[in-house]
């Protein structure tokens, strides 16, 4: 089972993102402060856990969480800022939405910028280390799941319902086929350069 925190015993916020490499889509960060007593034997790391799972973890994760975050920040702001600062703003986001203040903030990954005067610590890969980055990556991916699943009606062509936005043959033959959407992210290589044809 996973350690909960990085210091045992104070309110602590763990966060992560979903969607960083994706080609359309938003990216999607949650923020959840987990009692000290959470105990779940499925919990993981998000990447690791099927569809099915991940999906039944969320209420728990909302009902027994202390608080919890979940925050989008769309392609326009993507293209404007890019995908690292996106990211870190929608973690941002994530924990302004907690109804109390984290006195530390695990991060995954192994990039931040300082929110609040918050004490933190990047941990690489740690949604498979720490339960309280686990539970924001499963929030995290559920979310992010969900809307591109609604937006897949939008535009089935693309079949976001089953790639959620990232780039797989199917998803890039699309682009090359039917053009951009106002869900992609423009200042992302949506094609290879070498499936462009110059004429």
């Amino acid at each position: 089972m996973l350690k909960l925190q990085v210091h045992p015993g104070i309110l602590e916020a763990g966060t992560d993102e979903a969607g960083r490499g994706c080609l359309a889509g938003p990216v999607v960060a949650a923020a959840v402060i987990l009692p000290q007593d959470f105990k779940d034997e499925l919990l993981n790391d998000s990447k690791k856990l099927s569809g099915k799972k991940r999906n039944d973890l969320r209420p728990i994760i909302e009902k027994e969480a202390i608080s919890y975050g979940v925050s989008f920040v769309y392609p326009n702001e993507i293209d404007e800022l890019n995908i690292l600062r996106a990211s870190i703003k929608a973690m941002h986001l994530a924990l302004a939405q907690l109804n109390q203040k984290p006195e530390f903030i695990a991060v995954d990954g192994n990039k931040f910028v300082p929110y609040q005067n918050i004490p933190y610590l990047c941990v690489i890969k740690g949604d498979g280390k720490l339960m309280n980055i686990a539970a924001a990556s499963v929030l995290a991916k559920t979310y992010r799941d969900a809307y591109m699943e609604k937006i897949h009606h939008e535009y089935p062509q693309y079949s976001w319902g089953q790639n959620k936005g990232y780039p797989t043959k199917v998803h890039r033959e699309a682009i090359m086929q039917h053009g951009t959407t106002k869900y992609h992210r423009k200042s992302f290589r949506l094609v290879p350069e070498q499936l462009k044809l110059d004429f």
